[in-house]
């Protein structure tokens, strides 16, 4: 068969211009996809970030990697090769979480990780008996027999990173987070032997572990880092602030070439963390003093990332909470608009208390733009919100913030590799966030 596999893009940027992600990564959910795929399939891979897709090239089978944000785009591209006769499949976290929405807008989905049922997939549409809906396993062993496959991403304009898993899900229950629901809560490991493989395999040096939190299993965790040491690679991924009661967890993953993470600091007001349940920054809360000391004495860079929008926050402590990164010279920062995803119990908690807005499916509607509050805060309005988001992150990524940023010689300026990815990436992520401010979610092309 042919199969298409496709990477949607958001939507189109203020000036009616499609968005070209300039900091794009691969789709790495798709070369697991094509990597589960017998070679006896021959497959066409489209990332809608930074190309045309040729819906009048013959396939037999399209599939699409839903996100919330992308799902109106990613709609609106099953429509168009529905319209062609051709039969798609729309998997990833949107349908995992909204099954009966997904279905209304293709020939089947897929809840749960694909790779599990994949293989049935091609053999029921072999056979012309496609069903309309397969359940992927969320507690299984991760990507289990098989590596990525690689070739699919080539002259695509990625970043010079390349991603991979060792292990998914998280055992946390944050009330806005929606891996949680998608993963029910359970964190699985991949076989280190088979990371190993796939990393040797790897033409570069520079990784990304997309796990959602890399040391939730810290027993499993440091098998890991020992095994990556002789490999002698750089790597970041994503981890929670739990990481820093355990000397040997840290010193094993520095050893491993770890150059930072991006760690969940969501709030500096502790009665938010224990609102939300967000469990790992809560114990021995003084705004993260002691925490951020350990992460800076073993070198770590630091990507925080911030939700800004809990019913505590205030103008006065967005304006603080970005100061508050600054002061501490993080190498990135994100500073989120809280997001009610759907069938978190976030969103089950605004619609019960009638605060959601845009007719509560914000990633549809056509009013909505992107890093806009999509609900009532409790101290603010909505557009204050939003606002005030906006103006942390262009404050945060001023010239004047990198420079001042740039001096910690703890971290940024530890080494001559740190340096240098500091002021390249600096740059790039002050660009992006003028670039998709207001954006509108879905195309409607027309073909």
């Amino acid at each position: 068969m042919r199969i298409t596999l496709i990477k949607p893009n958001m939507g189109e940027m203020l000036n009616g211009n499609i968005y070209i992600d300039e900091g794009r990564m691969e789709p790495l959910q798709l070369g697991v996809i094509a990597g589960k795929t017998p070679k006896s399939h021959s497959i066409k891979m489209y990332d809608d970030r930074m190309e045309h897709i040729k819906y009048d090239e013959p396939t037999d089978l399209v599939a699409i990697t839903v996100e919330t944000f992308t799902a109106k785009r990613s709609y609106e591209i099953a429509s168009e090769y529905m319209k062609r006769g051709v039969q798609v499949i729309l998997g990833g976290m949107h349908p995992t979480l909204l099954p009966k929405e997904a279905m209304h807008y293709a020939d089947c989905i897929v809840t749960g990780d694909m790779e599990d049922v994949w293989l049935q997939i091609l053999d029921d549409k072999k056979a012309n008996n496609l069903k309309t809906l397969y359940k992927g396993g969320v507690t299984g062993e991760v990507q289990a027999g098989f590596i990525t496959r690689r070739d699919i991403f080539n002259k695509k304009g990625y970043l010079p990173i390349s991603l991979l898993q060792f292990s998914r899900g998280c055992n946390n229950s944050c009330e806005f987070c929606a891996t949680s629901v998608y993963s029910k809560k359970q964190h699985r490991c991949r076989d280190i032997d088979l990371v190993v493989k796939e990393i040797k395999t790897i033409k570069r040096k520079l990784l990304f572990f997309v796990d959602d939190n890399i040391v939730a299993n810290p027993f499993k965790a440091k098998e890991l880092f020992k095994a990556l040491i002789p490999l002698k690679i750089k790597w970041v991924s994503q981890a929670s602030l739990s990481m820093t009661n355990d000397p040997e967890l840290m010193e094993l993953m520095m050893k491993s070439g770890c150059l930072g993470n991006v760690i969940g600091f969501e709030s500096i007001n502790v009665n938010n963390m224990i609102n939300i349940n967000k469990e790992p920054n809560i114990d021995s809360f003084d705004q993260y003093k002691k925490e951020i000391k350990i992460l800076k004495k073993y070198g770590m860079q630091i990507w925080a990332a911030f939700t800004l929008g809990y019913d505590l926050d205030t103008k006065k402590t967005i304006e603080d909470t970005v100061n508050f990164a600054i002061k501490n010279k993080f190498a990135f920062a994100a500073f989120n608009i809280l997001m009610p995803y759907p069938s978190t119990k976030l969103y089950e908690k605004l619609k019960a208390e009638d605060r959601l807005l845009y007719d509560d499916k914000w990633w549809l509607h056509d009013y909505y733009r992107f890093n806009h509050a999509s609900f009532v805060p409790k101290k603010i309005t909505a557009d204050e919100l939003t606002d005030c988001c906006f103006a942390a992150r262009k404050k945060f990524n001023s010239f004047s913030s990198i420079i001042l940023r740039a001096f910690d010689f703890k971290t940024n300026m530890r080494t001559p590799y740190k340096f240098i990815t500091y002021l390249i990436y600096n740059p790039l992520f002050r660009k992006e966030v003028y670039k998709k401010q207001s954006m509108k979610l879905g195309v409607k092309e027309e073909n």
